[in-house]
């Protein structure tokens, strides 16, 4: 949950403004948007403002989708400016209540192991692969950051693999491999007197924190606008008109795909689907003075949807269910390198 563009390109002090104000706007996207907002706090060195934003979304009278997720990042905030009796306290709860979503467990055994009680975030990081990974299973995507800060902290502490670290090596996919990317001495050979080994870890950590950046370069993804079935019916329904654009809905389904599949080609990254309902595109047509029936209006709905966090990445991942909603596996659908345009 933290911002997702370079520090050194952005006013964190003015993006958590406008991100506040965009909650304002749209309510049913508050949580995510003011969670974006409390990390630009922190990062422009304000953490109170960032703790008041948490606090704020955690007495809201409206649900929050996962406050376990607020109460980590609180957490985090708290210790990071001298408050490490409250923050430990929030981690106690959270590791009590035993979340079933694994972002915050990660966020509270990070920041045990980033204030060096590393036998407590090897504890957590435990608990929490074994409570949402039974043995025998497959890790989803999700679960990865999981097994792979289990495997660092106990790198640190020199412990053996396990069947667990076993795991994380096999799924981990980039060039450096995570013994290597863990080993304890990289910490140690910064602080080394000898220029050479020096002048070879920043080369290596510069050649890791540019592929990291460049990976989260732009602030929302290029998103394609997505209606499902019913809802397409009814827009067309209402604006018969955009039925030059939407022939049909097996069309549209091929189109998203094609199109993404030709900006992919291009080498455009950050790739993402959104998916539009009717109601909430007419909310957005009368926010800009316009007709929803304006065929103009469409990518601005997407691209505002994918600003508000409503984008799911492109393509999915292995395994994983396809974007258009049909139940079947992305490969066995829109995913099929040969007929996505007939399917």
């Amino acid at each position: 949950m933290r911002p997702d563009t370079p520090a050194e390109n952005v006013d964190h002090t003015a993006e958590a403004a406008r991100l506040e104000r965009t909650a304002g706007l749209y309510p049913e996207d508050a949580e995510a948007l003011l969670l974006r907002a409390a990390a630009h706090l922190e990062l422009s060195g304000d953490r109170p403002a960032a703790t008041t934003l948490y606090d704020r979304l955690l007495s809201s009278s409206q649900g929050l989708e996962n406050p376990h997720l607020v109460r980590a990042l609180k957490a985090s905030n708290l210790w990071e400016y001298d408050h490490e009796a409250e923050a430990r306290a929030i981690i106690d709860g959270i590791r009590t209540a035993a979340p079933r979503d694994p972002a915050p467990w990660v966020i509270v055994a990070e920041s045990l192991e980033s204030h060096d009680e590393l036998e407590a975030a090897e504890a957590t990081f435990t608990e929490a692969v074994t409570l949402l990974l039974p043995d025998g299973t497959e890790p989803p995507q999700s679960l990865h950051p999981l097994l792979f800060g289990r495997h660092r902290v106990r790198r640190m502490r020199g412990l053996p693999h396990d069947d667990r670290d076993t795991l994380a090596d096999a799924l981990h996919t980039s060039p450096v491999p995570l013994d290597e990317l863990h080993d304890p001495k990289r910490v140690w050979s910064l602080g080394s007197e000898n220029p050479a080994e020096l002048k070879a870890e920043i080369q290596r950590l510069r050649a890791e924190l540019g592929a990291y950046r460049e990976a989260l370069s732009r602030p929302f993804p290029v998103a394609m606008l997505h209606w499902p079935a019913a809802e397409l019916t009814e827009l067309l329904s209402a604006y018969p008109t955009l039925s030059v654009e939407y022939p049909s809905h097996e069309q549209h389904l091929a189109t998203i795909e094609s199109s993404l599949r030709e900006l992919a080609s291009s080498g455009t990254p950050n790739l993402g689907i959104v998916t539009g309902t009717v109601p909430s595109y007419e909310a957005f047509a009368a926010s800009e003075g316009a007709s929803p029936s304006d065929v103009i209006l469409l990518p601005q709905y997407a691209t505002t949807l994918a600003a508000r966090g409503r984008a799911v990445a492109w393509p999915p991942q292995a395994g994983a269910g396809c974007w258009c909603g049909s139940g079947r596996a992305y490969g066995e659908c829109h995913g099929l390198l040969e007929g996505a345009g007939s399917l």
